[in-house]
């Protein structure tokens, strides 16, 4: 076996060199606490195909394993190596503290092995969902990825060259390498909350201390709760340079700080800790030091409860460590105005909504408009939302879903990586499809800030970071009048002709024209349940960071 340190160092180049590369791999852990295995992977979509890269410190034969726990048995099994005269590369799976058993059906296809500096690289892919009772079926959920390997290339009895690790490989959460604990501090000052249902308070600040000569980049946002009974959601946004002030009071009022809505950071309801890829960063600080903030915190008080008072916000940990690229985060889908006439009918069973982005827009801020590489995705609705799908399209045609939530939660508001880097281009179309529920609501439900109100948004995270935030659209409802049936009133409103904006930084704002395009059938799977972890789902929701950049909403209609 080779020495720790030549293999850290191998796979140190392993890592630093795909990582820029190979966008289809977003995802790296090293599967052992010595640093000797090492796994890659991505994927198109939770209903598509996932593809792995395994490196492991051994010229013999390696294997990875997928099961609900760390026992061999029940284990599903992929085995390869590099012999003397040819590659070898099989499907097995266990049934119990034995050699696996070769699968009758070959559900992995090998994309190439090789040795190099002593190291095996087997690279290969599998349906995420398999309708095969020795296969394992990937889910939303964790699992336990169990692994070993020899020092030859026969398969025989791995010895103490094996292990495992839990992950959650479709909704995998990148964790940066830090070598400081700093972070600024965004909350409220023991704000008294009302005694209704819903309020928005805004707190327009500088971060003090921040060295003009210094930029700084944001690779974690943790929420700081101090009453999550109440507390829904946190946004923090960037102002334009015009706002100056500071201030500290109910939001929408009309103020100047109501033009600040660059999102910076967020948190919402059933979320946790957000943390950035390695090589990504929010930009802060810098030349931009006495640049104004807005934390807005939305509170849901839906029993009236009296006497509250709520101190929290947000904490921003950064780093001195120049990242590679600075992240952006556009905001998708319809523009949601309560003064907007859109009605969602009562005793709905499904209601489809639409927004639209068309980034030729795009080159009215800039030119030349460079390609945005999204990596993560946050999607929004209020209580009647059931289903978010986000149709990226090219030249007319749909090329994929950006993103697929048709188990939508309003409680569970997660921040979720994309399995692989989707490219935008300039003159490309995004539309976001929210799909509603209304059963159970004896009147309309309108667009607005309210719980009980609706919204249809998607946030997309990007590097590089360009200087535009916001891409919307809405119904050209001005002279139009509510329909008699469900069906009815829903294709009036997706075929009307659509509006649509885009905004920058600076609060500046373009307009256009355009139409809700067809969208492709969800790709879909049925199989039996064969394993604890086959819950067949798809959850993309994003922890919310942009709930609602209203501001705009406000301030462009």
């Amino acid at each position: 076996m080779y020495s720790l340190l030549p293999l850290l160092c191998l796979c140190s180049a392993w890592t630093k060199a795909t990582e820029a590369s190979d966008p289809n791999l977003p995802f790296m852990e090293y599967l052992d606490p010595n640093y000797m295995v090492c796994l890659k992977w991505g994927f198109d979509d939770p209903r598509g195909t996932i593809t792995f890269k395994l490196v492991v410190n051994t010229t013999g034969w390696v294997g990875l394993g997928f099961n609900s726990n760390e026992e061999m048995t029940g284990s599903d099994i992929v085995m390869g190596g590099v012999g003397p005269s040819e590659s070898y590369f099989q499907d097995y799976y266990a049934t119990g503290n034995r050699r696996p058993l070769v699968d009758n059906q070959q559900s992995y296809t090998l994309l190439s092995l090789e040795e190099t500096a002593g190291q095996t690289v087997m690279t290969f892919k599998r349906p995420i969902q398999l309708c095969n009772d020795e296969d394992f079926y990937i889910t939303t959920q964790p699992l336990t990825l169990i692994y070993a390997y020899g020092t030859t290339d026969e398969i025989g009895y791995h010895g103490v060259k094996r292990g495992a690790k839990e992950l959650n490989l479709l909704n995998h959460v990148t964790r940066a390498t830090v070598t400081n604990s700093n972070y600024l501090t965004a909350t409220m000052d023991n704000i008294a909350v009302p005694q209704s249902r819903t309020y928005y308070h805004c707190k327009i600040m500088k971060f003090q201390n921040l060295d003009p000569n210094t930029p700084y980049h944001i690779f974690q946002i943790e929420p700081v709760i101090k009453n999550p009974d109440l507390v829904h959601h946190m946004l923090l946004y960037r102002c334009p340079s015009f706002v100056l002030e500071p201030y500290d009071r109910p939001c929408y009022m009309g103020d100047e700080g109501d033009a600040c809505f660059g999102v910076v950071a967020a948190w919402a309801v059933g979320g946790g800790v957000f943390e950035l890829p390695e090589d990504v960063g929010i930009p802060i600080g810098g030349a931009d030091s006495n640049t104004l903030y807005r934390l807005e915190i939305h509170y849901n008080n839906p029993t009236n409860i009296a006497g509250r008072r709520d101190s929290s916000g947000l904490r921003l940990h950064y780093t001195l460590q120049r990242k590679k690229y600075d992240v952006g985060i556009l905001t998708t889908g319809m523009l949601p105005h309560s003064a907007l006439h859109y009605n969602i009918p009562p005793k709905a069973p499904q209601f489809h909504t639409y927004g639209v982005c068309n980034t030729s827009l795009f080159s009215q801020f800039m030119n030349p408009v460079p390609d945005l590489q999204v990596f993560a995705v946050m999607l929004h609705t209020h209580l009647a939302g059931r289903k978010i799908r986000v149709g990226h399209y090219r030249n007319g045609e749909q090329i994929e879903f950006l993103a697929l939530n048709e188990e939508y939660n309003f409680e569970l508001q997660e921040t979720l990586s994309l399995g692989n880097i989707k490219t935008i281009k300039q003159g490309d179309e995004i539309v976001v499809e929210c799909t509603y529920s209304t059963s159970d609501r004896a009147n309309v439900t309108r667009m607005g800030l309210s719980t009980t109100d609706e919204m249809c948004l998607a946030f997309l995270l990007y590097y590089p970071a360009i200087n535009i935030t916001t891409c919307v659209s809405h119904p050209n409802t001005s002279m139009s009048e509510d329909k008699d049936t469900i069906a009815a009133q829903e294709s009036y409103l997706k075929y009307l002709p659509q509006i649509q904006y885009a905004s920058d930084a600076n609060y500046f704002s373009v307009g256009r024209i355009g139409t809700v395009r067809a969208l492709m059938e969800t790709p879909n799977v049925t199989c039996r349940n064969s394993n604890s972890a086959s819950r067949l789902g798809t959850s993309w929701i994003m922890n919310l960071t942009g709930i609602i950049l209203l501001v705009l909403w406000i301030a462009v209609i």
